[in-house]
């Protein structure tokens, strides 16, 4: 009688692939760029205010998302002017086109 031992080793089933760096950058990135063309279209005709949570389905992002890319956005986008409003429950931010 002979018996067949398994090790893990002979197993051909892989563990769920884990995203890389770059993958998770570029994800970053494409969400960075959905957001700022959302807020140019808002603010096409002048300054638009809002406030994260009330664009998150429009945008298909968290609000929590939304609040980090922002602030990304002051600093890397050149044709908006993303200012901090108020707050009042959450942040209000003010966006203009600048050409």
């Amino acid at each position: 009688m002979s018996t067949s031992h398994h090790s893990p080793a002979d197993d051909t089933r892989t563990a769920p692939r884990e995203a890389s760096d770059d993958e998770t950058e570029e994800s970053t990135a494409t969400k960075q760029q959905r957001l700022a063309a959302y807020l140019r279209e808002r603010a096409a005709d002048g300054e638009v205010y809002f406030k994260s949570k009330f664009i998150a389905d429009d945008v298909d992002l968290s609000a929590k998302e939304i609040g980090a890319l922002i602030l990304k956005l002051q600093d890397s986008v050149t044709d908006l002017s993303i200012e901090r409003w108020s707050y009042t429950s959450a942040t209000t931010w003010r966006v203009e086109r600048t050409n």
